[in-house]
């Protein structure tokens, strides 16, 4: 008996079979939602997405350019304190924005995945389906592919979005920052002027008391006071009545007597100086060594012998300076050559020099105290209103030992004294109780020009300048930055 079979009950045996074949997607996809989005096929099987209720609001880009025109039209209104405090909720959102982008990231990669593994498991199926079954899950497969490419155009939007947001993030945070110093600054300034507002209002109330304090004294000894005055009215009332002619011819008397002291005091001086003119030609007359060179600063003074044949180089010398003639004086340390040039210390005093030869001791003498050089005071005057005075300058000994080299730039400034040359520093020192400075002393090609300058122990420098009057003027300039700091700078053991 032939045993008859339904061709429809075969057909569906036979898809239950395929489809128990098919293998099952992998349960470690978490899908976002959990249904199949709803959309529509265009042409060319393009996915059309259906509308949606706007529920979210505004795009990323919408709400960036809103903030950045609303702080736009608020950036006059609002105050300093105010913009910060815009700012630092501004930077919240902006990080808030940048979580959630984060987030959107996370959500489109297991949307990949699980296209993907939807897609593998369509081919799966496509290879055992044939006709009218095969067709369905190529246009499945289809709809897959084109909701890859729509979940990659979101990705770039979402790249797009995540950029801006950065950019509003970095923006926002540079103004944070900004709006944060200009507090502080603000804060600092409104200090200050309230201190000031304090010191301003004690000083005026200080002023007040002692205004209240004299004003209290005054008329407390104003009956006193007022009658001092008047007697003293009166005692010049009754001087004028009684006695006008004899005040006025005692005056007059007094008037001639200091005309008269000031003559004899002219007369006195007059003949000292003849005296002493005198005095020094008689010893001339029996000194064989005579003191030549202009008794003023900036020259330099010689002693010559009058008679050719005494050989003055082996001869001992110690020049001294002093007070006057007849004062006491001091020695001038390491001045022991025939040849000294007057340094700013020297003037208004007289210079003297002692010679001993073949056991015997003469003394020569400046006719007068030695002179200020002219133009020197405006020289230095100009120096001091710079920071830094530099003089060009030539090192010709270094340690005692001559020593040849190129010009150096002697700097002297109000807390150190530097000798360079370009770029490289020879020596450099601030004023301390062990550096010495002084017009040259001993043996020099041009002493007028040359200055001693000791930094400290076991390093010293002899110093040539361009001309006598910028020599002068570095020490004298030295010397007042030096007082300025406590500190004497004076020659050798002077």
């Amino acid at each position: 008996m032939t045993k008859t079979v339904c061709p429809k009950k075969t057909e569906e045996k036979k898809v239950v079979c395929e489809e128990a074949l098919v293998e099952p997607i992998s349960a470690d996809v978490s899908f976002a939602f959990n249904h199949f989005p709803s959309y529509k096929l265009g042409p060319d099987d393009q996915i059309v997405d259906e509308p949606e209720d706007d529920s979210k609001g505004l795009s990323v880009k919408d709400v960036v350019d809103k903030e950045i025109s609303d702080l736009s039209d608020q950036h006059k209104q609002l105050s300093v304190r105010d913009l910060a405090c815009k700012f630092d909720k501004n930077l919240a959102a902006a990080s808030k924005l940048v979580d959630e982008a984060k987030l959107n990231e996370v959500t489109s990669l297991e949307g990949h995945v699980m296209l993907k593994k939807l897609r593998d498991a369509l081919e799966t199926v496509r290879g055992r389906m044939d006709g009218r079954n095969r067709e369905e899950v190529e246009k499945a497969i289809s709809m897959v592919e084109a909701l890859a490419v729509k979940l990659t155009q979101n990705e770039g939007e979402l790249i797009q979005d995540k950029f801006e947001v950065k950019k509003l993030a970095s923006f926002l945070k540079k103004a944070s920052e900004d709006a944060k110093k200009l507090v502080n600054q603000e804060k600092s300034f409104a200090c200050a002027e309230i201190d000031s507002a304090r010191a301003l209002v004690m000083r005026l109330g200080g002023t007040f008391e002692e205004q209240e304090l004299c004003s209290k004294a005054s008329r407390e000894q104003g009956p006193n006071v007022e009658k001092l005055v008047e007697e003293v009215q009166e005692a010049r009332r009754i001087k004028r009545m009684h006695k006008p002619t004899k005040v006025i011819g005692m005056q007059h008397e007094l008037y001639d007597l200091k005309s008269q002291i000031r003559e004899k005091s002219a007369y006195s001086v007059k003949l000292q100086r003849e005296i002493a003119i005198i005095k020094r030609a008689e010893g001339s007359k029996s000194c064989p060594y005579v003191l030549d060179g202009a008794q003023s600063l900036g020259s330099c003074l010689r002693i010559r012998a009058s008679d050719s044949g005494v050989d003055i180089s082996k001869c001992s010398i110690q020049w001294y300076r002093a007070a006057s003639e007849s004062s006491r004086r001091e020695a001038i340390s390491g001045a022991n050559w025939s040849v000294y040039a007057p340094e700013p210390f020297d003037v208004g005093r007289v210079i003297q020099a002692d010679i001993i030869s073949n056991g015997q001791k003469f003394t020569v003498t400046t006719d007068g105290p030695i002179n200020t050089a002219a133009g020197l005071q405006s020289r230095v005057e100009s120096l001091l209103r710079k920071s830094n005075s530099e003089f060009t300058v030539v090192i010709s000994q270094m340690n005692g030992q001559d020593h040849t080299s190129r010009s150096h730039i002697f700097t002297i400034g109000k807390a150190r004294i530097k000798l360079s040359r370009g770029w490289i520093t020879k020596a450099r020192e601030i004023y301390s109780t062990s550096m010495q400075l002084c017009g040259v002393r001993g043996n020099a090609n041009l002493p007028a020009k040359a200055l001693f300058w000791q930094l400290r122990k076991g390093l010293t420098f002899l110093l040539t300048f361009e001309s006598e009057q910028e020599r002068n003027a570095a020490i004298v300039l030295a010397r007042k930055y030096a007082d300025e700091c406590n500190v004497t700078l004076v020659g050798p053991d002077d």
